[in-house]
């Protein structure tokens, strides 16, 4: 966590802002008069507003948080009004489960409404809300969300200099094949389960099952990465109840040292989110348990119950990901290496025209789609280079493939730096690449670099097959007839990337690389 980079201190200012937006939506809520229940609703609108909220663009983040209020209430509503008829509650929430989960095949706008009307549900739960309070709930996260808001897009906006990358849409079929048809299904299944085996051991705090199996199903799609997601779940809030048997229990509610904890755990959940889901789970166990140090009903028998939910969500995820519709590990890596080797190609080809003079040709935006591509490929493969994973020979060859794909992305931002400088008309000459270097010294630069362009696309296709036509690199060169040292880069970024593609070759071929880890 402490190693992570973190380029542009952006995790660090996200953190910061995560801090002040909350704090100052609960100091609304304060202000306000609203009770110390609504105040906890508000935090936690105001908490989901800056963690879910993932739109490409600004306008895009404003439209999906001014839509949150369409997903929120009337579930907050349906969720109050059901608190005394459990069996048609449970049967509401599974359906909200369901269209959650489901509503993700519309992109981040979808994933974050699914998330906030699914949280919905369970504050309601957490805090015992009642029909009666639903006025100063609705009045706590409005005001939450527009404190959040104002910090978010006025005095903040992180976004404006450091725009979020887009995520890779997964590429999936139709009905049951598509990954959200699916995961539906699957989430579903994990939480009747979570909510069946959660009543018998709680008829108070059963919903913490059904959160657990909630969450491990977010931002995962194989067995594999499922698993482990909940291992890390399960990791991460075995440590948060001794962080909280420690810190939480002592405190007994105390107000003041307990808002102090609760912002530096805010802090931990947004700094930790995008580098490791235990310590970002510890955080959210401990600030849970302050929360409930605030109600007045912290003790440790209830964290040891928290840590029996948890157990029991995680192991309805395993049961529903085993036999509801599985998809491998292996199914799975194979499409996101896929994807990230046609993402080089196509970067590749774009250089090379730009190279040749197409003033619209500009590798970047393959180079940013590479770098997403390549953060799923990391995560698919996440199960294989677990340190608990037994099968040695298999861990290799991912971490292989993880170092050679790398290497691809290095040489690919190389290429994409070249082109600019050679655009710009600067650059810093490359000593060639040896297989440069014993090319025919009388060759022209065109000719270099559409054999180079060439052998790197019969390189992509020898690992994942024929290739769909791309504009050719005619005329490579032709405004730039000197011997720039733009190109001399670009020549040496391609034999570099060429050398990498064909040392991925005896990993990738066949099907050795990734069997299925269950």
């Amino acid at each position: 966590m402490f190693m992570a980079p973190d380029p542009g201190r952006l995790r660090l200012r996200v953190a910061l802002r995560a801090v002040l937006g909350i704090s100052l939506a609960v100091a609304s809520a304060e202000t306000a008069g609203l009770s110390l229940t609504a105040s906890i609703t508000g935090g936690l609108a105001a908490l989901l507003a800056l963690f879910t909220v993932t739109d490409a663009t600004v306008r895009g983040q404003v439209l999906t948080t001014a839509l949150l209020p369409a997903a929120g209430f009337p579930v907050l509503a349906l969720a109050t009004v059901l608190h005394d008829v459990p069996a048609l509650r449970d049967v509401v929430w599974l359906v909200v489960i369901f269209c959650g989960v489901h509503a993700r095949r519309w992109g981040p706008r979808g994933h974050a409404l699914g998330i906030f009307a699914f949280m919905t549900f369970f504050v309601t739960q957490f805090l015992h809300a009642v029909p009666g309070q639903l006025p100063e709930l609705y009045a706590a996260m409005t005001l939450a969300l527009a404190a959040t808001s104002a910090v978010r897009f006025g005095v903040w906006c992180v976004e404006r200099r450091f725009p979020p990358p887009a995520a890779p849409a997964p590429g999936d079929g139709r009905g049951l094949a598509r990954s959200t048809t699916r995961q539906a299904f699957q989430t579903s299944a994990a939480c009747a389960f979570a909510m069946a085996v959660g009543q018998v051991l709680s008829q108070e705090r059963w919903y913490w099952a059904v959160g657990t199996a909630w969450w491990i199903f977010v931002n995962t799609t194989s067995r594999g990465e499922t698993l482990v997601r909940g291992f890390r779940r399960l990791l991460g809030t075995v440590t948060g109840i001794l962080v909280g048997l420690l810190v939480a229990v002592p405190l007994h509610g105390a107000p003041a040292p307990t808002a102090a904890l609760v912002a530096l755990c805010v802090f931990g959940i947004f700094y930790t989110a995008a580098v490791s889901y235990s310590w970002m789970m510890l955080c959210v166990t401990v600030m849970a348990a302050l929360l409930y140090g605030l109600l007045g009903v912290l003790d440790p028998a209830l964290l040891g119950l928290r840590l029996a939910q948890t157990g029991v969500g995680a192991l309805g995820a395993a049961l529903a990901v085993a036999v509801i519709l599985p998809v491998t590990t292996h199914a799975v890596t194979d499409r996101w290496v896929g994807r990230a080797l046609h993402a080089v190609r196509d970067c590749t080809a774009t250089a090379a025209r730009s190279l040749a003079g197409d003033p619209d040709a500009d590798p970047a935006p393959h180079v940013a789609e590479l770098e997403a591509l390549l953060g799923r490929v990391r995560l698919s493969l996440g199960p294989l280079v677990h340190p608990l994973n037994p099968l040695r020979p298999r861990k290799e060859r991912a971490r292989r493939v993880l170092a050679l794909l790398d290497d691809c992305a290095r040489e690919v931002r190389g290429l994409g730096e070249a082109v600019r400088a050679t655009r710009d008309g600067h650059g810093t000459a490359r000593t060639p690449h040896p297989v440069a270097a014993g090319a025919d010294p009388d060759a022209s630069h065109e000719a270099l670099l559409t054999a180079a362009c060439r052998r790197v696309e019969s390189a992509v296709e020898t690992l994942v097959g024929a290739l769909p036509d791309r504009p050719a690199p005619a005329h490579a060169c032709a405004s730039h007839p000197g011997r720039h040292p733009g190109v001399e880069q670009a020549l040496a970024h391609l034999h570099g990337l060429e050398r990498a593609l064909a040392d991925l070759a005896p990993p990738l071929r066949g099907s050795t690389l990734v069997r299925t880890l269950v």
